[in-house]
């Protein structure tokens, strides 16, 4: 038999059950094997130089081409006007932090190579001045600056937990509503559909400002409202101050009146109080005396023809009923990451928040819009007041110190539009944050003084403000992005992993329930909210203590998108061209005269820019200087957690989140 050779022996016919190798060890075959593993080892070895060189090529390239995104991005920015480089408290804190934090930073990695460490007390062990001033800081730290910072942080932690079990509740409360199918009660009797006296008088307004993008959609779907025409009347009320836009918007109203609606164009010439002012002066009119109902309708806002049908009836029978809010649906949540997040927050506002407050307590805070009112509840409540910059969550705080009750209805959904741009996000949140804070201050001695009982008034203070309007940007922003970063250079007042991982990941899973087709967005929304926080946190400061932005009005920017039912309404009606053509049929000779005006003047287009927000890229700088301070602790979460929203800031501080100007 031949060297090397291979004998198999088979026992059973069915089966192999053993294997000889004859001359295995012989010369031949050690040489031939180890050939081939000689040959497969070089394979494998060039193999994975040719990964290693792709990754590094592939990573040199990303790193390249994202360098060169900043770097176009900073160049080509416009620094926030809201931000100006050399102003603000809070920026000024926080650059101050983080230099003193790249200062520790420093010193740590010296005396991590250095191996400088407490057990180091004997004089003569002193390597120099360095080393002296460190050991005398740690002493120090120890002593006297960690049992602060661990009371700070105690305190915050307790903050955050009785937010997190208010979440809680009002998610056991909405999943009771829905395994026991609880909603209000309509009658669906309530009219005589053949009898249109039998109808309420109702008034629709729209109040606009400057929305050139939106104005023909909220016009169009307002005028396509199912109810009685001679018991319907839609205000426009514009606030524009750009002539041509009027009377672009004074001609859209004019070619659905010819079409036999009741609508009516109302321009101010004295523009005060915003949209408070806007309503106000709406309701001064002498036929609003006429009407029960007022529907509102911002400008981007498409209700469906059946709107009223499923919202008025509601009031038959509820005297004390003053407000039936309905939801708001979104045309663009899909637009981008932004508009997916906002989708998220908002999702849980309506479905969580609205739907519990209204069924166990019915009073929540009015949405501003898509929304109607008994006239009544709106003039024994005092009216719209211009005192502060959320008239909507005003008026709806004196109504319930009034005694009026709300509902609100979860299927009844309205379209409305997103912000695209992070701009036009972070002014409408800073509104929507310093404003709660100003009423709040003028609202407490009002709620301490009123009728209602000591239940409702602990829940006005305690629950609807404090908890949800002052306290959640508070801690949110303190524990966050101020003490954990600091704990990393103080290691003995040092976060529980439980406060920065588990609980907020659970809280966020609850957020993001209503939903669900949102949860691949988990992680990006946890921590664009703390990203957030610092918006919010200085907002709230501003709105308690009016401070001069706390009154700043910025009229959110829309885009114009349509839903599928408006192209369809669009359809349906007649075919228009460029709106010179409507001005050239509709109007007479000053209208003429005005078009060639049109004609003349040239728009000047404003070039969009991306912005760069100052306070944002200071904190991600922070966060990563603390991250790099966890790495050399050998911190696995609180590094992960820093690294990560420490990009999260440094995303949103280019202005790489959102709508993108090319």
């Amino acid at each position: 038999m031949a060297p090397g050779s291979v004998v198999v022996k088979i026992e059973k016919p069915n089966s192999i059950s053993l294997v000889d190798i004859n001359d295995s060890n012989s010369s031949v075959f050690r040489e031939k094997q180890k050939a081939a593993s000689t040959k497969q080892f070089t394979w494998v070895l060039l193999l994975k130089a040719q990964r290693v060189l792709s990754c590094i090529s592939w990573l040199a390239m990303a790193s390249k081409g994202t360098f060169l995104s900043v770097k176009k991005r900073i160049a080509l920015s416009e620094i926030n006007e809201e931000e100006p480089r050399n102003k603000g408290k809070l920026y000024r804190f926080i650059k101050a932090f983080l230099a003193i934090s790249i200062v520790a930073l420093v010193i740590e990695i010296i005396a991590y190579f250095q191996k400088w460490n407490l057990k180091m007390i004997h004089p003569w062990e002193v390597q120099g001045l360095v080393h002296w001033s460190y050991m005398a800081w740690l002493s120090f730290r120890v002593d006297y600056v960690a049992p602060l910072i661990m009371m700070l942080s105690k305190f915050c932690i307790v903050l955050f937990m009785i937010q997190s079990l208010d979440r809680l509740a009002l998610g056991i409360g909405c999943f009771w509503i829905k395994f026991k199918k609880l909603k209000p009660v309509m009658n669906e009797d309530a009219y005589d559909i053949e009898d249109c006296s039998t109808f309420p008088m109702v008034l629709v307004q729209i109040p606009m400002c400057n929305e050139k993008e939106v104005y023909t959609t909220s016009i169009g779907a307002a005028c396509q409202l199912d109810w009685p025409k001679d018991r319907l009347l839609i205000q426009v009320l514009d606030d524009s101050d750009d002539e041509i836009l009027q009377m672009m918007i004074r001609s859209e109203v004019s070619s659905w009146k010819e079409k036999g609606v009741n609508i009516i164009y109302r321009h101010r010439f004295i523009r005060t109080g915003y949209k408070a002012g806007n309503l106000k002066s709406a309701m001064s009119c002498d036929y609003v005396k006429d009407y029960e109902f007022v529907a509102i309708f911002d400008a981007d806002f498409q209700p469906n023809p059946d709107f009223l049908k499923l919202t008025v009836p509601h009031f038959k029978g509820k005297p004390e009923l003053g407000l039936v809010q309905a939801r708001w649906s979104f045309v663009n949540k899909d637009e981008n990451l932004l508009t997916r997040l906002q989708n998220i927050n908002l999702c849980f506002h309506f479905e969580v928040e609205q739907q519990v407050n209204g069924y166990y307590l019915n009073f929540f805070g009015f949405n501003g819009t898509a929304g109607v009112w008994r006239i009544k509840a709106l003039e024994e409540s005092g009216g719209w007041l211009e005192r502060t910059t959320v008239e909507d969550m005003d008026i709806a705080v004196r109504a319930h110190l009034n005694g009026w009750k709300f509902i609100y209805v979860n299927d009844v959904r309205v379209l409305c539009e997103l912000p695209e741009s992070y701009e036009a996000y972070k002014k409408q949140q800073h509104r929507w944050h310093s404003g709660p804070m100003q009423l709040f201050r003028l609202c407490l001695p009002s709620i301490l003084k009123s009728k209602i009982s000591a239940w409702k008034k602990a829940n006005l203070i305690f629950l609807f403000f404090l908890l949800r309007k002052l306290i959640l940007p508070f801690y949110s922003f303190t524990l966050f992005c101020i003490i954990l970063p600091l704990t990393m250079f103080i290691p003995e007042a040092e976060l529980p992993v439980w406060v920065i991982c588990y609980v907020p990941i659970t809280m966020s899973i609850l957020n993001i329930l209503p939903a669900p087709k949102s949860f691949p967005f988990l992680m990006p929304y946890l921590l664009f909210e703390n990203t957030m926080s610092v918006t919010k946190f200085n907002a709230m400061v501003s709105g308690l203590f009016q401070l001069g932005s706390a009154y700043e009005w910025v009229v959110t920017k829309k885009t114009g998108r349509s839903s599928e039912s408006d192209l369809f309404a669009l359809a349906e009606r007649e075919s228009k061209t460029m709106n010179e053509e409507k001005i050239q049929r509709r109007l007479s000779e000053s209208g003429l005269e005005l078009l060639g005006k049109i004609k003349e003047q040239e728009p000047v287009v404003k070039k969009k820019r991306n912005r760069i927000y100052r306070k944002e890229l200071a904190l991600a700088f922070l966060l990563l200087t603390a991250s790099a301070r966890s790495l050399l602790s050998a911190h696995g979460i609180h590094f992960y957690y820093l690294l990560f929203q420490g990009l999260s800031f440094l995303a949103v501080g280019l202005d790489l989140i959102g709508e993108q100007v090319s």
